[in-house]
């Protein structure tokens, strides 16, 4: 695990060959500086200043995004129900050191290096981390072959997941699998570390660009014509022959070699993306297995180790060398509907000859349906024209089948029990539905071939679907999935923190925002359900931690579901009802896992306890400080929280200086200029001295230019005039001292990216301030909000801010007023609804000019968000409170 010593080593090294171009001395000689005199910089100097500060922000926010993803996955297998190793552990803590650290220095450079303490406290976390992996002691194999009797699911870091899985249903639930042994990863290294291909592998992959796939493709062909052209060290190739040589004595001279990587981000789920190479003669199964390693090195496999930051060092190719079955007939089996979990019956598909036909769905199968107590209550025969069988030289042919079994069951009643009841015993050891593959052979003989956990995708995540249940009022429809479960209870509002603390035990919470200050009561509710938030949010990671059903996004949950109603959250779908459903009792509790009592496990858990748990839940706490970080999840919290008010003060660096922003051309309302960083502009040219607003290409100055433009503000506007608002005004002016009266006419900046956008204005006696982030990652967006001052006296502007702070409440914003200040923040939505929130800022924008002279009384408070609400912008027919 590389510290942050190396880490910093490493990045500085990448700055200083370039990487972020155009960066000077200048730039972080003026970071050292405690109050940056801005008149003092030069254009060239306060270009890159911004370009550098954004850099850092986005890399920030990309390990932020990807640390969270980390920690989804660590809690996933925290379940239990999946096979992973030691590779796995190692790679996932690397990963989440990694993010964190990058973060933690992003956030350093970002604000002149002020948060050094945190690379102390990550330190500490880091060797806390060290010293429970320490503990787990590892003694590679000696072995280059293992036979299957030797295996289970613990050995996966020798053998990989899909030999793992082999060995643990052979040993363990004691189902038949084809007889056969691993070509284990020690058996790899050896082959890799005799060519010197680690090394070689390392040139090649200089030469891959990340953005141009064809340099993955260029690549990809010239590894593995490194790895399928290298000699297989004798000791390697003898070990191989020998064992091959001991299966074909009992059982023929035909294998299947089949691909068993570790280290991916799921062996599983990763299946299929490497070789496996059936129907091999002894002669080929030499090359066969150098084809199947060079395989870990497909365009595919690079390119998925590139976008998920899993390093080479940390995968590797066991080979299954099994038995070829020559099946009469094959297929897939489901230990339960995968579209409706509630029908407790194992679906069985069958073709004729072998599985591929009936994997890939090259033939419709016959479809056996078989309920709880083994009877078959469904069978759909298919007509199954042609079939795939061995060709006498190694390889697999389509042939026709024989007109007579064309429409004849692939399965006799028997098998169909047989294979029912080894779906049953596979699903209660693994504690979970599983998808399984299987073999039938001439002798009529079943084999299981390989089991995994059923998966159903639901909004990306995977969990099981169940069904609608028309029985019952359906009160949500479709909501996000952020911790998968069943919750019973009454539902209780949370609206403060005074509702947190009346929260009663057994509740469901509803709110309108998820938030991690709701873990002071989860162990008191029974589920949750929110109006927005994000399944990758904070509040989603606790809510897994705790093992509390939870749906975000559910959008009129509390619109709909009233304190004190009964009501069933079905976590798994997204859905809630009104009242009890007892059908879905039966999915409150976890099953027993295979995994959960295993020495690898109780390393993960251990692992995790320094990764995961969050501590730092108010920002606006005392103790939101870096000496209170507990866990990399507590650092990445307050280092994403403090980047925002870095970058909400990059307004502070513009001035008037000339030769680094673009005026915004016949842009009337207001003296707008343009500071691209990069991708903001249609077309960059730096003899331009202004651009029209169609050349403006960042989506959230886009939208925030549409509210600003909008019809209503483009009329002659004539506002209503209250006398003493008017007089408040002019009394204000004559007692202000002269730096005051200098921001009239200020001009306004939008600082601009493609995705980003920080909006300063001065209009008249008030200044806004506005930054916002808005891309496809919904975990990565947000829109923070500032608006201060005004022309008359303090009562009316605390009048104003008050008025605005309505209007934000009721865009879902979370909101704080002091004085004649009101600050706003919404974070981690969708692209679309942060820029329609950006639209309705602008209009904002335009309709709060002035308005501190029109709020006369404290009925005025409500009447002018009102009619803001409403769409009237002129105030004419005004609306009273």
């Amino acid at each position: 695990m590389p510290t942050y010593g190396n880490y910093l080593r490493k990045l500085n090294s990448r700055l200083n060959s370039g990487i972020n171009s155009g960066l000077k001395p200048a730039v972080f000689n003026l970071f050292r500086r405690k109050k940056p005199n801005k008149d003092t910089f030069s254009p060239d100097t306060l270009s890159n200043l911004f370009r550098f500060k954004y850099s850092c922000f986005k890399m920030l926010l990309d390990s932020n995004a990807k640390f969270l993803t980390v920690i989804s996955d660590i809690e996933e297998r925290l379940q239990g129900q999946e096979i992973f190793g030691m590779s796995y552990v190692r790679s996932r803590a690397d990963q989440a050191v990694f993010h964190t650290l990058r973060m933690v220095k992003n956030l350093d450079d970002l604000s002149g290096h002020r948060y050094t303490l945190l690379f102390d406290i990550l330190e500490k976390i880091n060797l806390k981390i060290k010293e429970v992996l320490g503990k787990r002691k590892e003694i590679p194999p000696t072995e280059l072959i293992l036979p299957y009797v030797q295996i289970n699911a613990e050995m996966v870091d020798w053998v990989g997941g899909k030999n793992a899985n082999l060995g643990e249903i052979h040993n363990r639930v004691h189902l038949p699998i084809p007889r056969g042994f691993a070509i284990t990863t020690r058996a790899f290294e050896s082959f890799m570390v005799s060519n010197e291909l680690f090394d070689e592998i390392s040139k090649k992959k200089v030469e891959i660009d990340p953005d141009n796939p064809e340099t993955i493709n260029t690549t990809s062909e010239d590894i593995q014509q490194l790895i399928t052209s290298a000699r297989v060290p004798a000791e390697l190739e003898d070990a191989i022959l020998l064992a091959y040589a001991k299966l074909s004595e009992d059982c023929g001279i035909r294998v299947s070699m089949r691909s068993s990587a570790i280290g991916e981000d799921s062996e599983l789920s990763y299946a299929g993306q490497y070789l496996s190479k059936l129907n091999v003669p002894s002669e080929q199964i030499i090359q066969a297995y150098k084809e199947i390693v060079a395989s870990l090195y497909s365009p595919r496999a690079i390119a998925y180790r590139l976008n998920k930051g899993i390093r080479d060092e940390d995968v590797a190719m066991s080979v299954a060398c099994l038995e070829m079955v020559e099946s009469a007939a094959s297929g897939v089996m489901y230990s339960r509907n995968p579209l409706n979990l509630f029908e407790e019956n194992t679906i069985i598909t069958a073709v004729w000859g072998l599985g591929p036909y009936a994997v890939d769905g090259v033939i419709t199968p016959d479809n056996y349906t078989v309920d709880k107590n083994r009877q078959t209550i469904a069978a759909e025969i298919s007509h199954k024209t042609v079939k795939l069988v061995s060709k006498p030289d190694g390889g697999l042919m389509e042939v026709p089948v024989e007109d007579k079994f064309q429409d004849k069951p692939c399965l006799s009643q028997e098998e169909i029990d047989i294979l029912a009841a080894y779906a049953l015993k596979l699903e209660e050891h693994y504690g979970s539905p599983q998808d399984i593959e299987w073999a039938l052979d001439r002798y009529g003989r079943l084999f299981i071939l390989q089991s995994r956990p059923l998966r159903v995708e639901d909004y990306g995540k995977g969990y099981p679907l169940t069904p609608v249940l028309t029985a019952y009022p359906l009160l949500i429809e479709k909501g996000g999935t952020a911790s998968a479960g069943v919750g019973f209870g009454p539902a209780f509002h949370v609206a403060s923190d005074q509702d947190l603390l009346n929260f009663p035990d057994g509740a469901v919470l509803v709110a309108r925002h998820s938030s991690p200050k709701f873990v002071m009561v989860m162990n008191k509710t029974r589920a949750i359900i929110t109006d927005l938030g994000n399944i990758a949010g904070h509040m989603a990671s606790l809510a897994r931690e705790f093992s509390v059903p939870a749906i975000v996004n559910a959008r009129v949950a509390t619109a709909t579901i009233p304190t004190g109603m009964e009501v069933t959250v079905d976590a798994y779908s997204g859905r809630v009802y009104q009242g009890i459903v007892p059908e879905l009792e039966s999915f409150q509790n976890a099953c027993e896992c295979p995994m959960k009592d295993t020495p690898v496990y109780r390393v993960l858990r251990g692992v995790s306890d320094w990764i995961i748990p969050l501590h730092l839940l108010d920002p606006k706490s005392p103790n939101f400080t870096p000496s209170f970080c507990q866990s990399l999840h507590d650092i990445s919290r307050m280092v994403h929280e403090f980047s925002y008010t870095e970058m909400f003060q990059l307004s502070d660096f513009v001035s008037d200086k000339k030769g680094v922003a673009f005026k915004l051309k016949d842009f009337v309302p207001l003296d707008l200029y343009v500071i691209d960083l990069g991708g903001g502009l249609t077309e960059t040219n730096v003899h331009l001295k202004s651009v029209p607003p169609d050349k403006i290409a960042s989506i959230p100055f886009n939208a925030l230019l549409r509210g600003i433009m909008h019809e209503d503000f483009q009329k002659s506007q004539l506002r209503p005039v209250e006398f003493k608002g008017f007089l408040s005004v002019m009394r204000e002016q004559m007692l202000s001292p002269p730096s005051k009266a200098e921001r009239f006419g200020d001009r306004s900046y939008a600082i601009i990216s493609d995705k980003y956008l920080n909006f300063s204005s001065r209009v008249g006696y008030h200044y806004s301030i506005l930054d916002s982030y808005c891309s496809p990652t919904p975990s990565m967006n947000y829109i923070t909000f500032s608006f201060k001052g005004g022309a008359a006296d303090d009562i009316r502007r605390n009048r104003r801010v008050r008025a605005i702070a309505i209007i934000f409440q009721s865009l879902d914003f979370t909101v704080e007023v002091t004085g004649d200040r009101v600050d706003a923040r919404y974070q981690k939505h969708e692209m679309s609804l942060i820029e329609d929130k950006l639209d309705v800022i602008g209009r904002l924008l335009q309709f709060t000019r002035q308005m501190d002279m029109l709020m006369n009384n404290e009925a005025s408070v409500e009447a002018l968000a009102k009619n803001f609400l409403i769409g009237n912008y002129n105030l004419r027919n005004t609306v009273t409170a």
